[in-house]
């Protein structure tokens, strides 16, 4: 059982997840579980500390059912460092995946995010993760997390065009869609020349290999 944890209390955003990874592993058990006591949305640091208690609660209520892999469904990572010392089986961050996988498509990629306050967190997880050196450029497309749920045409737009504008002034091979809610977007990208990679799907794949 592969169980996604989804730290904000946005109930749709974890069916949204769900979906996407039993499209790419059909084979898979996939749970998605909502961290109800969370924010609504994890918009910078102070949400992403706020989120980490109650996604903990989760954590080691999959690790209580036997998850064999459990995925932190947000970009941010929230939590991810402290999840992993609550379970034994892989705990997988969605932004770390995604960067990952970036990596072995060319030496570089860029990040389209939400608002400027994720660009910090975001920038920070790269360079930790050893990363930097691959990064083109973290961009905020100026969409709120919670509009790619509920004035999604409008809010893929904004990102579309953000992603287009790293294309063209990046020099990249690849871009990273820098939000659990961007899950969409991959499947409306034939407009775009380089690579979308997304988190969910990154991590889903990972996960099935467990």
């Amino acid at each position: 059982m592969i169980v996604i944890i989804n730290p904000n209390s946005t109930a749709s955003m974890t069916d949204a997840m769900v979906e996407t990874a039993r499209k790419t592993a059909p084979d898979a058990t996939v749970v998605g579980w909502t961290s109800k006591e969370g924010p609504p949305a994890i918009e910078g640091e102070k949400d992403g500390y706020a989120a980490i208690p109650p996604m903990l609660k989760l954590v080691r209520q999959a690790e209580k059912e036997g998850a064999k892999a459990i995925i932190i469904g947000c970009f941010d990572d929230t939590g991810l460092d402290a999840a992993r010392e609550h379970a034994s089986c892989p705990v997988i961050g969605i932004g770390q995946a995604a960067y990952h996988l970036a990596s072995l498509f060319g030496p570089k990629f860029s990040v389209v995010t939400t608002l400027e306050v994720s660009v910090p967190v975001l920038t920070e997880n790269i360079i930790r993760y050893g990363l930097e050196k691959n990064l083109g450029r973290v961009r905020a497309s100026g969409v709120p997390v919670l509009a790619l749920e509920d004035d999604r045409e409008s809010a893929t737009q904004k990102v579309k065009a953000e992603i287009r504008a790293a294309a063209l002034e990046d020099g990249i091979s690849s871009i990273v869609l820098g939000c659990a809610g961007m899950v969409h977007i991959i499947e409306d990208s034939d407009d775009v020349s380089v690579k979308l990679i997304d988190g969910v799907r990154a991590a889903v794949g990972l996960a099935t290999l467990f």
